[in-house]
């Protein structure tokens, strides 16, 4: 092969092409933009994590992370387009609890969360808060309860949806509180709010992120909220059990998944640097600031904690003869 340039030539071009390719394949994950599927429309309380997240990854990979919210469903929607997607690393899903509650209402799911998802990491949780239009006479959790006994299907409650994780939460209220509130659903918590601050339903479930400004401003009346302590961004509203309903305690948490096949070495990059995202001081800052508690998990613990979940909520959707009307 010595006296041939040609073979020579072609030896070199082989040669060139394997180094190439060898070189495409050492490239670092990412090397173009990842695609971050929000199961609600803007402005809900999950959009504001996609949008604290996605730019400081951009930021540090220099991709760019593209929040693409796909609404609709009860979030069916959105989650059936990231259990599709290619498990590559460059499609994963902020999820809220509503992910777990919804196989014990709706058997006939078209993706299964335990076998088509993997955890990639958690984010934060949060428990509710109980707001309402400024017209609704009542400052004190007994005080709403006595009145919205006078008034049995008359006060509207809105979430995002029916059989979501808030629906779940407002009728174990109903039960516990001996309550008739009537329940309206919605595509997103965003629309929620806008029709709540406008007085076209009485109140709602909300989680801290989506009501603390409106909640300053007067145009909403938070009553009590759902979890162990008080929140810093809202010291004045009394817990459940302050207001004299120890029984009632409901914390929401948030995180990312990726489809199941996602490469580990993928999953656990961006496990670890969501991590560190979060242990940010700006960023815990930011969270507590919003009534959000930084939560974080490794992803084997997110996989293994929702699981848990869906059992949790299948005895409380039964419990409290939960069901999605036909």
């Amino acid at each position: 092969m010595s006296g041939n340039p040609s073979l020579r030539y072609g030896a070199r071009l082989v040669a060139a092409c394997l180094l190439l390719a060898g070189v495409a394949v050492a490239q670092p994950y990412p090397v173009k933009p990842i695609r971050l599927i929000v199961p609600y429309p803007p402005g809900g309380s999950t959009d504001p994590i996609a949008r604290l997240v996605g730019p400081k990854l951009t930021e540090v990979w220099g991709q760019q992370v593209v929040v693409d919210n796909r609404p609709g469903g009860n979030t069916v929607i959105g989650t059936e387009a990231a259990a599709k997607a290619a498990p590559d690393g460059y499609t994963v899903f902020l999820f809220s609890t509503t992910l777990a509650v919804l196989p014990s209402l709706m058997p006939r799911l078209p993706y299964d969360i335990t076998r088509d998802f993997v955890g990639i990491s958690s984010v934060s949780s949060t428990p509710n808060v109980l707001v309402v239009h400024p017209s609704v006479p009542a400052t004190t959790l007994k005080e709403f309860i006595a009145f919205a006994k006078t008034r049995p299907g008359e006060l509207t409650y809105g979430t995002s949806g029916v059989g979501g994780a808030v629906h779940v939460a407002s009728e174990l209220f109903n039960i516990l509180a001996g309550t008739k509130l009537r329940h309206i659903p919605y595509k997103g918590s965003g629309l929620v709010v806008t029709d709540l601050i406008g007085g076209q339903i009485h109140l709602s479930f909300q989680t801290p992120i989506a009501v603390i400004p409106h909640v300053r401003t007067g145009r909403l009346r938070a009553i009590v909220v759902a979890g162990e302590n008080r929140l810093p961004a809202l010291p004045q509203v009394p817990t459940f059990a302050e207001g004299g309903m120890p029984g009632y305690d409901y914390k929401a948490w948030f995180g990312i998944l990726a489809p199941t096949g996602t490469p580990k070495e993928v999953v656990d990059k961006m496990s670890a640097e969501i991590n560190r995202i979060v242990n940010l001081p700006e960023t815990r800052e930011r969270l507590v600031s919003q009534g959000m508690e930084p939560f974080l998990l490794a992803p084997a613990q997110v996989t293994a904690l929702i699981k848990a979940d869906v059992a949790k909520y299948a005895k409380v959707i039964k419990a409290a003869k939960i069901r999605i009307d036909p």
